[in-house]
């Protein structure tokens, strides 16, 4: 519930403070006083945009700042989902500094504009005559069916499972495109990597096979070194062996009286016994090297494949070679199991449409319980409101496939002459039946709606005498145990109002200024009656008005 409203530096106002209450309370005043600014500064602070045309001083910044009683509404999770702290009452402020930025606020907290809406559409429901229009949109006509049937939290669950169910088709679809593009890949994959894995390729074997390579190459000129070797160290004649002995003699002989020839001699053998070694291994190396034209040509072959493989896959070593045949084993395999998942996948979503189903199936039947029930109140209403042969009905059709809001599209359907029968609202009410109609229906939501505060402006117009004053006893009835406010040119309407502002204008500093009071009983009475005839006031509006206000 509103329960105060402070506005400072808006358009005419300089700077009003209003408290509001329960029940119905009225606003009135002359044309051009100033009520549609008043209602202008409550949309800005429930999140409607500005700029700084709405400075009344250029210089100054603009505020309006709202107090909302919440104790006794569900809104707490709310607060705790967007991270604010709760509190009771919750405070609303609106800030436009001279450069035309703007400011938000929830309990000091500063906030985006769509988070400042969202709260403001659960607090505040504003009524316009623009609004009626709303009554040919099949959304919004599902939604009054929806809210009279109290479908919130199955349209929730519905919601949800309809997110479910549009993903996994999603999901499923992109699936099925990657199946099909891979597809037309996979016979190429297939031959890259079969030429890559009948290859058999080893890490190491390019060192080694260009190694064997180049010893085949090279086997004669090998061989005949290492005999070359073996006979220069241990051949029969002059070979370095046979120095080594008679250097080694030579130490010996003279060991006994020079001890100095010990350790070279001792050297020289050692070197003698190592080179002793040498030969016999360059003389079995020399054995065993054969000229092997077979191996050579395989050995070169398959370096060749190697080489031309590196080439064809713009790579330089083997391991990059073997990583692209790995990968290439990995999309094959990939790609072979789509057929899997999407068979995986297309049982998730079977079951998530079989949940869909079951889900809207629920929502239709809450729907069809409670249509003629709404049909019976509002066409008791509409002839209350002066549309004696008022034909009201709501049409519910199935969708072929799953909307957002269920598989049913809702029209509403009006006729106010008994021979026409009911047609769609947009071709057949006129202005004045729109507003009956819609206030109406919006009777039938007060009920239903969890909204503190309503708000009425100059929905009334275009009705006068008995049938005002069935207007304004609705209004009285919608207000039991909500906050009504309403903005009216209408005296019977007024009359019903337990609280009354006045709308006023008045200069100040050379210019005009909108101001606002409460009125007392006296003054309300005055006030109606001015409302009757005008500013001349009469005893006899005097007395119309003290007859309406009881």
């Amino acid at each position: 519930m509103l329960s105060t409203l402070h506005v400072r530096n808006y358009a005419l106002i300089r700077h009003l403070e209003i408290e509001f209450k329960q029940g119905l309370t009225i606003i009135t005043g002359e044309t051009g006083a100033g009520k549609s600014i008043l209602l202008g500064a409550l949309g800005l602070l429930l999140g409607n945009r500005a700029d700084t045309s709405v400075l009344e001083d250029k210089d100054k910044k603009c505020i309006v700042e709202g107090s909302f009683r919440i104790g006794s509404y569900d809104l707490k999770d709310f607060f705790s989902d967007n991270d604010l702290d709760f509190g009771d009452p919750v405070i609303l402020r609106r800030e436009i500094v001279p450069g035309g930025k703007s400011r938000a606020f929830i309990n000091d907290t500063p906030v985006n504009l769509p988070l400042v809406r969202e709260l403001g559409l659960r607090l505040v429901d504003i009524h316009s005559q623009h609004q009626n229009l709303n009554l040919g949109v099949h959304s919004f006509q599902l939604t009054v069916v929806d809210t009279v049937a109290g479908n919130q939290n199955l349209l929730a669950a519905y919601g949800d499972q309809y997110n479910v169910y549009t993903k996994l088709g999603e999901k499923l679809a992109e699936l099925r495109e990657k199946a099909r593009k891979a597809q037309t890949d996979l016979d190429y994959f297939t031959f890259r990597f079969k030429q890559l894995d009948e290859a058999k390729l080893s890490a190491d074997e390019q060192e080694s096979l260009e190694q064997e390579l180049q010893t085949l190459d090279h086997a004669g000129e090998i061989k005949r070194n290492l005999y070359l070797v073996h006979s220069l160290l241990n051949g029969e004649e002059g070979s370095v062996r046979d120095l080594l002995q008679r250097a080694m003699q030579a130490f010996a002989s003279i060991r006994d009286y020079y001890p100095g020839a010990g350790e070279p001699g001792e050297r020289i053998e050692s070197a003698w016994i190592e080179l002793e070694d040498i030969a016999t291994e360059a003389e079995t190396g020399g054995n065993t090297m054969e000229l092997d034209p077979g191996r050579q040509q395989m050995v070169r072959e398959r370096l060749d494949m190697l080489y031309s493989l590196m080439q064809k896959h713009g790579v330089n070593e083997l391991p990059e070679l073997i990583r692209i045949r790995d990968e290439l084993d990995a999309r094959i395999a990939d790609i072979s199991s789509y057929d899997e998942k999407i068979s995986a996948l297309e049982k998730e979503w079977s079951d998530s449409l079989v949940l869909l189903g079951s889900l809207s199936g629920e929502l239709s039947t809450s729907r069809n319980k409670v249509i003629p029930a709404m049909e019976k109140e509002v066409n008791g209403m509409l002839r209350v409101l002066g549309i004696p042969n008022a034909s009201f009905r709501i049409s519910m059709q199935s969708l072929v496939d799953f909307s957002v809001n269920g598989k049913d599209e809702v029209e509403f359907l009006f006729s106010a002459n008994k021979q026409v029968p009911p047609r769609e609202i947009s071709k057949v009410a006129s202005g004045g039946e729109l507003s009956r109609l819609m206030l109406s229906i919006k009777s039938l939501l007060s009920d239903s709606l969890e909204l503190p505060t309503i708000i009425f402006d100059e929905v009334d117009s275009g009705v006068s005498g008995e049938i005002a004053d069935k207007v304004g006893g609705i209004m009285k009835k919608m207000s039991k145990g909500k906050q009504v406010i309403n903005i009216t040119h209408l005296p019977q309407v007024a009359g019903k109002g337990e609280h009354h502002y006045q709308v006023y204008k008045f200069e100040e500093d050379g210019g005009d200024r909108t101001g606002i009071r409460l009125l007392d009983s006296k003054e309300r009475i005055l006030e109606i009656a001015r409302m009757l005839s005008g500013e001349e006031l009469t005893e006899a509006a005097i007395s119309n008005a003290r007859e309406l206000m009881n």
